[in-house]
């Protein structure tokens, strides 16, 4: 069963995330923001982190980047619903998100990424 991370400061989506994919039959775990993602990684790696970029304690580029180092083959998918989500989401891609959602998103488009991320071989 593939583990994922979902790193997000919003409590109700990052729940409504985690639930969506614990039932699809993912193992998830949870982080509030990205100082908390990154330690939760290190502890525990994940197949895959689903990482807001606008966050406090540590933004989502530094988390993507903090990533990568501990462990260049980590999958990432980035997620962003801020006011400038498109440059936002491209600027992650470009630090090395192997996807990005816009928020809001639907369940499928979020199930339909993950496993897209996850099959693939990069």
């Amino acid at each position: 069963m593939p583990r994922i991370l979902i790193i997000e400061d919003n409590d109700a989506l990052r729940q409504m995330m985690c639930h969506m994919l614990v039932a699809a039959g993912y193992d998830v775990q949870e982080a509030a923001n990205g100082r908390a993602g990154l330690d939760a990684y290190r502890q525990q790696p994940s197949d895959l982190v689903i990482t807001d970029i606008v966050m406090p304690e540590t933004e989502g580029l530094q988390t993507i980047e903090a990533l990568q180092r501990a462990d260049a083959a980590v999958k990432i998918i980035a997620i962003s619903g801020a006011g400038s989500a498109t440059d936002y989401l491209r600027t992650a891609a470009q630090f090395g998100a192997h996807q990005t959602l816009e928020k809001p998103f639907t369940h499928a488009e979020l199930l339909g990424v993950v496993a897209e991320v996850l099959a693939s071989g990069s």
